[in-house]
């Protein structure tokens, strides 16, 4: 008969394991989109556009965006938004960001 601990150390390592789970990228950009003051159903559909054609390195600079992180950016106008992402030296960033912001606003 197999002990208790053969059986219930590995049902247990597997439970620990699905809980350390990390959250995927588009679900941590569509969070911070969100925050920033954009209507969920916009930042879904900006999240899934960004991931799919930026890097993880990108993302990550763009995370980095300065003065955005307390900010609602349905108060900025687009020309001081476009000089923060153009502030970041990545023309594809700039190109990316603006496409599924503007795509997705009238998609809806």
């Amino acid at each position: 008969m197999p002990r208790l601990s053969s059986i219930a150390l590995p049902a247990l390592a597997a439970l620990a394991l699905a809980g350390c789970q990390t959250v995927s990228p588009e679900a941590r950009v569509r969070t911070k989109l969100i925050d920033a003051g954009i209507r969920p159903p916009v930042a879904g559909c900006m999240a899934e556009r960004m991931v799919d054609r930026l890097s993880l390195v990108q993302l990550k600079r763009l995370q980095s965006l300065g003065g955005l992180g307390n900010r609602d950016v349905r108060g900025m106008s687009v020309d001081e938004l476009v000089h923060r992402l153009r502030a970041l030296q990545d023309p594809e960033i700039v190109s990316v960001v603006l496409k599924a912001g503007i795509g997705c606003s009238i998609a809806g």
